[in-house]
């Protein structure tokens, strides 16, 4: 029994262990054990990963494979991605493997009701956030007991204090990567000769949907093209509690 291992059965004899405990015992963990930490934890049917298929996407998609495959990946497909963000998708699930992979889609009752000229992200982006990314990621992660996500501490803002896991209301969250830095990011692609996303190639650091993503500098903060002249840095799925 390794030593991540073994901090996690003292963390709990009977009952799964808190978010405190396994962070505690996983604080220190490469994001390949962490993976393996919450797959052991709640199993696989209870346990998914929320991806955007971004620019740094494929990493911890790449992590997870080599782990297990078929851990359920979550897509949020918003309606304003670039189709370049879509072909990636495609891209990864062939490169990578993937064996479930979850498209969803915003529900057409709340795009009828509040956004019916598809104009909300400009008027209202916390709204369109919220009936696009938020409400849907809350009904697809119904099923499960736990997620991961791809967030970073060196992302700074809301994320510098991030831990390795967090209690997200109902369910657990692991943040594999949130001790890695740019450098070890850039060793995985490297390592692995992982595809790039297509508009990294065109500027784009950070890719969301298309109306509030820009180009960035090489001087710029790598998320500064994410609502760019708005006080907005999250859409809502890391800074809501899920239910």
């Amino acid at each position: 029994m390794n030593v991540v291992a073994s901090q996690l059965a003292r963390a709990s004899v009977s009952a799964r262990p808190s978010a405190e405990e396994l962070d505690r015992a996983l604080r220190d963990a490469s994001p390949a054990e962490i993976v393996a930490a919450a797959l052991k934890t709640v199993g696989r049917e209870k346990l998914a990963l929320v991806s955007s298929f971004g620019t740094e996407s494929a990493t911890l998609l790449k992590v997870m494979a080599d782990v297990d495959p078929a851990i359920p990946v979550i897509f949020l497909d918003t309606g304003w991605l670039f189709e370049e963000t879509l072909a990636y998708r495609d891209t990864l699930i062939a490169t990578l493997g993937l064996k479930d992979v979850r498209s969803i889609k915003p529900a057409a009752e709340s795009l009828s009701r509040e956004d019916p000229d598809r104009d909300l992200w400009f008027s209202d982006p916390d709204a369109c956030c919220r009936i696009r990314k938020v409400e849907p990621l809350a009904r697809a992660l119904k099923p499960f007991d736990a997620w991961l996500n791809g967030r970073k501490r060196f992302q700074g803002n809301a994320r510098t204090d991030i831990p390795v896991v967090e209690d997200d209301g109902v369910r657990l969250k692991f943040n594999p990567f949130a001790n890695v830095s740019r450098e070890e990011l850039e060793a995985i692609f490297v390592r692995a000769k992982l595809p790039r996303h297509p508009l990294v190639a065109s500027g784009f650091r950070s890719v969301g949907c298309m109306p509030c993503t820009s180009r960035t500098a090489e001087d710029e903060d790598e998320r500064a093209g994410r609502w760019r002249g708005r006080a907005k840095t999250e859409c809502g799925i890391h800074t809501m509690k899920t239910s």
